[in-house]
C-alpha cells in the first residue's frame, strides 16, 4: 500500500483545494521543491504533482517547477493540462515518470490509445475525477455526461493498466475516502490509486482491503501532520482483500 504525497501547484505555490474549488484554497508553501525534499526525507517513494494552472489553461504551465521536483530523484507522476502528445512529450522530457490524462481522455479518446502505443502502458495513467459517479473535466469546473465506469472500461480496451480515481466531494475534506465508489471502479480491473479524503491511518487500512487498490494519494493529512509517510509507507496491512470498502 503505497502512500503518495500530493503537490498541487498554483501560481508557483504548493496549495490544497477544498473539493476542487479554486476559490477555497489553502497555501502551504511558496517553495514546492522544499516540500518535495521534505516528503523525500520522510520516506516518500513517489510524488503526485498536479499543475492546477495547467488544468485551467489547457496546457502545461508549471514545467520549470515540475522539472525541479523531478531532479529530487523520486519518480513523479504529473497531471493537469496534459491534452496532446506534445504536452506529454514535454512532461516526459522534463523527467516525469508517469503522465496522467484526464480531460483529454474525454475530449479526445483517440489520444489515449495513441499515448499508450507511443509511450507504453506503464507511463500513461488515466485520471478519473468523479462527482456523483460522473467524470469532471477542465480543472473540475465541468461535469461530463460520461460515467467513471464507462471511461475506465473504454480505457482498458486502449491498454490502460492504472487509474487514479478521485472522488471530488471528498478531496481536501479529511472526511475519509468514498470506499464504496472506489471499490466499484476497482472491480473493473485496473490497478487503482485512490485519492480524496484520506484523513487517518484507518482510511489507509480500509483502502488496502479493496482488491486492485495499490496506493493512495494523500495531501492535506500529510501537510497537517495527521499521517506521516514513515509510519504509513510500506505499512503491512495484510494480504486479504474484500470487494467493498465498507467497514
Amino acid at each position: 500500500m503505497l502512500v503518495i504525497p500530493a503537490i498541487d501547484l498554483r501560481e508557483g505555490r504548493c496549495v490544497r483545494l477544498f473539493q476542487g474549488d479554486f476559490d477555497q484554497e489553502t497555501s502551504y508553501s511558496a517553495d514546492p521543491r522544499e516540500v518535495g525534499e521534505r516528503w523525500k526525507a520522510s520516506g516518500a517513494r513517489r510524488l503526485h504533482v498536479v499543475d492546477l494552472d495547467g488544468a485551467q489553461a489547457g496546457h502545461p504551465v508549471q514545467t520549470d517547477i515540475v522539472r525541479a521536483l523531478c531532479e529530487l530523484g523520486m519518480p513523479v507522476q504529473l497531471g493537469g493540462g496534459l491534452r496532446s502528445i506534445e504536452h506529454l512529450e514535454e512532461a516526459i522530457n522534463a523527467g516525469v515518470d508517469r503522465v496522467i490524462l484526464g480531460t483529454a481522455a474525454i475530449d479526445n479518446p483517440e489520444l489515449l490509445q495513441e499515448s499508450v502505443d507511443r509511450f507504453g502502458s506503464e507511463r500513461i495513467v488515466l485520471g478519473v475525477d468523479a462527482r456523483d459517479g460522473y467524470v469532471a473535466v477542465r480543472g473540475w469546473k465541468e461535469v461530463s455526461t460520461v460515467s467513471a465506469v464507462e471511461i475506465i472500461e473504454d480505457a482498458l480496451s486502449a491498454g490502460i493498466e492504472r487509474v487514479i480515481y478521485t472522488d471530488i466531494d471528498r478531496d481536501g475534506t479529511l472526511t475519509s475516502p468514498n470506499f464504496e465508489e472506489t471499490a466499484r471502479v476497482a472491480r473493473i480491473g485496473p490497478a487503482i490509486i485512490a485519492s480524496g479524503g484520506v484523513a487517518r491511518m484507518d482510511d489507509l487500512w480500509h483502502l488496502s482491503r479493496i482488491r486492485n487498490v495499490e496506493g493512495a494519494i494523500v495531501g492535506r493529512a500529510l501537510y497537517d501532520g495527521t499521517i506521516s509517510i514513515n509510519s504509513a509507507n510500506g505499512w503491512y496491512l495484510g494480504q486479504d482483500t474484500v470487494e467493498t470498502g465498507g467497514s
